[in-house]
């Protein structure tokens, strides 16, 4: 059997790099010492692994074969591996373990994976639940940072194939996570400091909390979506960014994910058909108490302007093209790229015109240089842009535009006093999509927010909220009604037989600033 890492078990994935250590071949002391780590298997043959040598404190890390000797100043080192077996029926087997070592001289320890004790552990779980749990686990060391986990090794396989050599030294951490997978999936984390001469532990399903995953369809650039949990203790130990992965499937679908009380990262990661990683992120963390139950959504509609504003800085207006559409409930990481044209005008007079892509270019900035004071207009004409895939047929807030009305002084550095609008349509189905002939309930809401710390950010108030639908793509347009609730307002938008849906708000204040944003297609009729 070809044994593969899933993403569920790979401490490092796609769209969030731990810090990672440093090789280095020699320290800028001279290296007086040496040192060679011996690892043998569960039966007592050598067997070849890559060893991790980290320096006690100073966290200098060498990597180095097993077997094999490498010079070191003299010294205190923590050396750690995974120490893997093959097998031809399965998964193997895989023994993680550590030593803390004082060099001085010619130095030589053994791992031996004969002294490693299985990693257990038991829930009181459902009978759908038949399979043993797929545990990971790392060994990380303590002493050298404020994040274990930056020095470690790790190793995942099912419980009775993953064992842990014991050690008692509080310059070690020991932390694991295991998943149980039903028609619900069950997921324990755990820590200790040192390797326990019996790793593992008991859990019961009462004291674990729910996270369910909501993934629709239709808004997003492919339909694949891989949706996962990480840990993120508050004091980041060696469970950090351990992962489970919740599903792996085309959207739409839901599912539950029973876990240990605590802080947790929940993710997504957005597949093309070309097997290209092109989109998803990181909402925001959740801690979560035993009984809690909380539900994560990706994908609902509407994709739109996340958070850039336009900025009046060293007597010009700027603009950063970044998170013009992107998933409300995942925030700006979980924007798609985007190409648009930007254009500045003052009256009759077009300042500035210019096409951009932050598609391979984050650094791309708009910027047009003003020379007196008065009102000026930015429009942004922005398309999701990802050359090399096919995006899916009929995906949804392909376009958005702005168009930003205010007052500025070259003098007078600032945010512009203007919004952004995010649309949450109530009762879509889990294709983002209305009934025919229906009539659909838009919460809108305006916001806005700092760019930076050293540009002023003034309080400003939505003095009226008005909405727009149109049914043929934006070439016609009928006023909704809107009802004003508290800090939201809720727009009472027709729709149509079929086809989609296009809204349109325009928010302005008491000094005459304007706020028009339009979403295309920003949710479907079926």
């Amino acid at each position: 059997m070809v044994r593969r890492r899933s993403l569920a078990f790979v401490g490092v994935a796609a769209l969030v790099p731990l810090v990672a250590s440093v090789a280095s071949a020699a320290s800028a002391q001279a290296a007086s010492s040496s040192l060679a780590v011996t690892t043998l298997g569960r039966h007592g043959g050598k067997v070849s692994t890559t060893v991790t040598v980290v320096a006690v404190p100073s966290g200098e890390t060498y990597s180095v074969k097993s077997g094999k000797r490498i010079s070191l100043p003299s010294g205190r080192y923590i050396a750690m591996t995974d120490i893997y077996e093959s097998a031809t029926n399965g998964l193997g087997t895989d023994t993680i373990g550590a030593q803390v070592v004082q060099v001085s001289g010619r130095k030589s320890v053994t791992l031996d994976a004969r002294k490693g004790k299985a990693v257990k552990v038991s829930l009181d779980t459902p009978a759908d639940v038949t399979a043993p749990p797929r545990i990971s686990a790392q060994v990380c060391a303590a002493a050298v940072s404020d994040m274990p986990d930056a020095f470690s090794v790790n190793g995942w396989n099912d419980e009775g194939s993953l064992y842990a050599i014991p050690n008692s030294s509080r310059l070690l951490q020991f932390g694991y996570l295991a998943q149980w997978s039903g028609d619900d999936s069950y997921v324990a984390v755990k820590n200790t400091t040192g390797i326990p001469a019996a790793p593992g532990g008991s859990f019961k399903r009462s004291k674990l909390a729910t996270m369910r995953f909501s993934v629709r369809g239709g808004t997003q650039m492919a339909r694949q979506n891989d949706t996962a949990l990480q840990a993120r203790p508050k004091v980041d130990d060696c469970t950090t960014d351990l992962m489970a992965e919740v599903r792996d499937d085309n959207a739409p679908y839901g599912a539950a994910v029973h876990v240990t009380p605590g802080t947790w990262q929940p993710r997504d990661d957005i597949f093309a058909s070309n097997g290209d990683d092109v989109g998803g992120g990181f909402p925001k963390l959740r801690t979560l108490k035993a009984g809690q139950s909380v539900t994560q959504s990706f994908g609902r509609a509407v994709w739109s302007p996340l958070h850039y504003l336009p900025m009046v800085e060293r007597k010009s207006v700027s603009f950063i093209p970044e998170a013009l559409i992107g998933d409300p409930d995942v925030g700006t990481s979980g924007a798609d790229p985007t190409k648009e044209t930007v254009v500045l005008s003052k009256g009759r007079t077009t300042i500035k015109k210019k096409t951009l892509t932050n598609w391979g270019n984050s650094d791309d900035e708009f910027s047009a240089r003003i020379r007196s004071a008065g009102r000026y207009r930015l429009t942004v004409d922005a398309h999701r842009y990802r050359p090399g895939i096919t995006f899916p047929a009929g995906m949804l807030s392909s376009r958005a535009t702005l168009d930003w009305y205010f007052k500025a002084d070259p003098a007078k550095s600032m945010v512009a006093p203007v919004f952004l609008t995010r649309f949450l349509p109530t009762g879509l189905n889990s294709h983002n999509q209305a009934a025919p002939n229906s009539t659909t309930t838009v919460d809108v809401s305006a916001g806005r927010g700092a760019q930076g710390p050293d540009l002023k950010f003034t309080k400003v108030t939505a003095k009226s909220v008005r909405v727009w639908s149109s049914a043929d793509g934006g070439k016609t347009w009928k006023a909704a009604t809107v009802k004003h609730s508290g800090s939201t307002w809720q727009a009472s938008v027709h729709n149509p037989a079929s086809g989609a849906v296009a809204l349109r708000s325009e928010v302005t204040d008491s000094a005459g600033d304007r706020s028009v944003e339009t979403v295309y297609r920003a949710y479907a009729i079926g």
